[in-house]
Order: structure tokens, then sequence, then C-alpha cells
């Protein structure tokens, strides 16, 4: 029996791009270390279920985030799928090194909207962490590998409160200058609501960020991220980040909890007629095989609304 109907809506995009960050983003939030075999699963997984972009790792200190410790290992043994990128993140120049010695061939920077995070995250300043980056996309646009930027506190910090719109609109600005082919703006604790949502991406592209380059990431702490995907598809974005299964949080904000699930996503997606490219059903049944991985069951409402 079918249950969804499909009503499309004028004036959204066609397609959107699902920017899958479970592998990196949702299990770096995990308390146990997931063996690598696991992941490596999980990513062959999601790319039969029709995902097209992957975010496979991080090359990070194994000392701050220990759960990407074998991130050289991974993309070493990775089975790449024809059509599927496999994007990694990269903290410093010598993660740089590290992704491109392990075959990486498209990469992610992260930078902070706010000095409190860029402390805690990075242990420098918001200018230091935008310095730290700059060498790394200058390096990998000499050898043709695109560079994503994530901004992360883009509406709400733990520890500032609020954010105004014009700091994010100012990095991803920055961000762009240096050489970045997309702009992440992340909800790391979930506050965001649709009202704000079109008021930074205002003030981002006033900033001289067009919004075809711009992505978001958002968090479901409060209950609001479909409902800030919908303003955003209103605005004419056509990217979103999500994890499958719901996993994630962030190591450095303990009041971020999970990613937007990439079920809830697709489901809203699909009725709304907007292409993705995602066989939801497959989805579906590798959040469950993960969720009996890490044995806990997934916080996905998809997912627990087709096991009934």
């Amino acid at each position: 029996m079918e249950l969804q109907a499909v009503h499309p809506r004028a004036g959204l995009p066609a397609r959107v791009s699902v920017y899958e960050v479970g592998p990196r983003d949702g299990l770096q939030a995990e308390k146990a270390l997931v063996p690598l075999p696991v992941k490596l699963e999980l990513i062959e997984r999601l790319g039969q279920a029709g995902l097209t972009i992957i975010e496979a790792t991080s090359f990070v200190s194994p000392r701050r985030i220990p759960q990407l410790a074998d991130a050289d290992e991974l993309m070493l043994g990775l089975r790449r799928r024809p059509g599927v990128r496999y994007p990694v993140l990269v903290p410093n120049e010598r993660g740089f090194q590290r992704a491109l010695t392990a075959g990486a061939d498209e990469l992610a920077i992260f930078v902070s909207a706010t000095e409190s995070f860029a402390q805690q995250n990075l242990g420098t300043t918001l200018d230091g962490a935008i310095d730290m980056a700059a060498p790394v996309v200058a390096a990998a646009r000499v050898r043709g590998i695109e560079v994503r930027g994530y901004v992360s506190m883009c509406f709400g910090d733990p520890w500032e409160g609020r954010v105004d719109p014009a700091r994010p609109a100012d990095v991803a600005a920055r961000l762009v200058e240096l050489g970045c082919s997309s702009i992440s703006l992340g909800d790391t604790i979930g506050v965001a609501t649709p009202g704000q949502v079109v008021t930074v991406l205002d003030c981002v592209e006033a900033a001289g960020v067009p919004r075809e380059k711009i992505a978001l990431h958002l968090h479901d702490t409060y209950g609001q991220a479909l409902a800030n995907v919908l303003v955003g598809l209103e605005a004419g974005i056509a990217q979103f980040d999500s994890s499958a299964g719901g996993l994630g949080g962030c190591p450095y904000a303990k009041s971020a909890t999970g990613n937007l699930a990439t079920e809830d996503l697709v489901w809203m997606l699909d009725g709304l007629g907007i292409e993705t490219g995602v066989d939801l059903a497959a989805l579906v049944q590798t959040s469950r095989w993960l969720a009996t991985e890490l044995g806990r069951p997934s916080p996905s409402r998809v997912v627990t609304a087709f096991r009934s």
C-alpha cells in the first residue's frame, strides 16, 4: 500500500543534492569506536541506496577525535562507486597531506562564525582558523581539487548565545574569496528557526555568496530542521546536509544533538516531488542495519515509522 502522496509546489528546486555526512559527522559523535569494516560497509550501503555525495571521514588528530583515527585505512580500503563523490574533512595542512596520500580527491575545511567555538573546537581564533584553512584551499586549487567550506555556529552558540547574521555572512564571503567552491552553513546546536534561516541566507547572499554555492547543515535539537529545510528550498537552496539514521552531534558542543536524518529529509522531498536519486526503502534498511551494529534504535522518525 502506497502511503505517501506527491504534491509539488511551484518555485522549489526540481532536484536537490543530499550531502550525506553520517560516516564522518555521524560516527564522530559515537562514544564507542565503530570498527573499520562497519564503516566501510555503511559507505557502500549508502552508495547502493543512491546517495552520490558521501563524506567518508576526517583527517583530524586521532587524539582529538579517536573515532576517526582510522581515516587513512578507511580511504585506502574504500570501494569507490562510479558517480559517487567521497569528500573528506581536513583541519590543517598536515591533515591535507594525509588525505592526499590516502587518495582523497575532494576536501572540506571547517571554520567558525564565533570566537568561542573557534577556541573550543580548533584551539585558535576565528581569524586564526581562516588563516589555517587558507594554505589548504590554495594547495587544493593548484591540484584541481574542490574544497567545501563549513561554517559552524551560524545561528547560535552555546557560549555566546545568539549570533549576529553578519558574522556567518562575513566568514562565508572570506571562504569564497579564498577559493572554496561551496559553503555549508551550520546550525550546529539546532536552534535556528525558519525566519532566522531566511535572514542569514539573505545576509550571506548580500555579502557576495550566491545561493547556488550555499548548503544548509541542520541539526534537529528543537525539532525545527525540516521547517528550516522548507524555507531553504523556498529561498533557492538546493543542497542539504544530513546523516543516515539521524546520527551525530558535535564533540565540542555538548548541546548539539543529532543531525537531520537523511530518511526524514528524503521523505519530505519525495512528497514535494523533488528528485534526489535516493532509494528511501534501501536507505531505511541501511539505518536499521547500522542501529543494530550500534546497539540502539535510530532516532529517525521515518526509520521508526517504517518499522511499524
